[in-house]
């Protein structure tokens, strides 16, 4: 039945984060290898890189303590990208971390799509401190944009970093494009989590496509794998 469903709607499945399955799979009482076998039997095609935050046990320590460690995040990763499953990654900064340990998460990053080769993206972005319990300040546009450029000298084998028209808003984002960014995001039909912390940026397709060719670039539409569709 779900084959001849998704012939009709290719929709893809890009959900569940390492937290997640993490959860899963304690709840369950299943290895988390299991729990991604099942998902992707049920019809999961990728993985989002939420709950990445830093990926330092310090710090995650102060700022996700209920979500599981940075091993074990890279773990899941790796699982998922063993079964064929891809994945991308990402980076909250800005809060309880130092640049080092900013630097620290990069650098685990490399080394895990060295080992696994299955991050098709990396999307770091900046904490909003507004309605939360850490006493951090909002970072500026510079901070992020210099995050953005290590990034890319950091991972060579990772080959798309997208900007976050979400956090910074459009204009930044757009400059972002000149800073190792290749990737723009796409529209969204809902966004809680950075609205609840009072930032709210909303694109259109139409938008997005002005945004592209206004910084000098040609834009094209992708597919969740990243693979890019004909004439669009």
């Amino acid at each position: 039945y779900r084959v001849g469903f998704l012939k009709t709607y290719p929709i893809h499945v890009h959900a569940f984060s390492p937290p997640e399955i993490a959860h899963f799979a304690q709840v369950a009482g299943l290895t988390t290898a299991e729990v991604i076998a099942r998902l992707k039997a049920a019809g999961l095609d990728s993985i989002p890189g939420g709950g990445a935050e830093i990926l330092v046990d310090e710090v995650r320590r102060k700022v996700s303590p209920r979500k599981c460690g940075a091993d074990q995040w890279l773990e899941i990763m790796e699982q998922a990208h063993a079964q064929g499953l891809k994945t991308t990654a990402t980076m909250m900064f800005g809060h309880e971390e130092t640049p080092a340990q900013r630097l620290e998460h990069l650098f685990a990053l490399r080394a895990s799509q060295d080992r696994s080769g299955g991050y098709t993206a990396f999307i770091p972005w900046t904490f909003q401190p507004a309605n939360t319990a850490i006493p951090a300040r909002p970072l500026g546009a510079v901070e992020y944009l210099r995050l953005l450029a290590v990034s890319r000298l950091v991972l060579d084998n990772i080959e798309n970093i997208q900007v976050s028209w979400v956090t910074m808003g459009p204009k930044i984002a757009q400059l972002a494009l000149f800073f190792g960014g290749n990737d723009f995001g796409s529209t969204m039909i809902e966004e809680n989590v950075v609205r609840a912390a009072g930032v709210s940026f909303r694109l259109s397709r139409e938008e997005i496509r002005r945004l592209v060719q206004g910084a000098g670039f040609t834009p094209r539409q992708r597919r969740m794998d990243y693979t890019l569709l004909e004439n669009a």
